[in-house]
């Protein structure tokens, strides 16, 4: 079934070692296991990078209760400790981060309505993909992204006066 709209890109994290050589393959099995059809998310970043192809683009995909007739899903291999699987981990390989980007620009391009999301946005319950995607989009240029602007707030243009003019006390500038 073919998804009627995409308000959002939601990145996700597999939630598995970084020694764990996982993919689309692999999540796909998970999945079944759980009893869904098949893979839920639409793309899987693996640690070297490679971008592997999950469910069609434009179908409907299961990543985000309640928000799947209107997401994308993008999942990135890793986001646990190697000792503990349940403990988050910003652990992704430089390969991983430049896939993202590239599959962003990507997906910015075919739903330029798209805001991208963490899935801890949409569930409160959730941190997945275990770093600030908003942080992430602060610090990277993604081509035609309309809610750049947006991820500034008050708060972040005080913080980025304060470290500009560090000597400074607040009321000074």
């Amino acid at each position: 079934m073919a998804r009627q709209e995409t308000k959002y890109i939601v990145v996700h994290c597999s939630q598995t070692r970084p020694s764990q050589d996982w993919g689309a393959k692999e999540i796909d099995r998970v999945h079944r296991e759980f009893g869904w059809s098949k893979i839920g998310y639409g793309k899987v970043i693996k640690r070297d990078g490679t971008v592997e192809q999950g469910r069609a683009d434009d179908a409907v995909q299961a990543h985000v209760k309640g928000y799947n007739h209107m997401a994308y899903g993008l999942c990135l291999i890793g986001g646990a400790k190697e000792d503990d699987w349940r403990k988050p981990e910003d652990n992704f390989t430089a390969e991983q981060w430049q896939s993202l980007y590239d599959t962003l620009n990507e997906l910015v391009a075919k739903y330029p309505e798209a805001r991208i999301v963490g899935h801890y946005e949409l569930d409160e319950s959730k941190t997945c993909p275990n770093f600030s995607v908003r942080d992430y989009l602060l610090h990277e240029n993604i081509k035609n992204y309309k809610f750049q602007d947006g991820l500034t707030d008050e708060a972040d243009l005080a913080e980025l006066e304060a470290e500009d003019f560090p000597e400074l006390e607040e009321d000074e500038y």
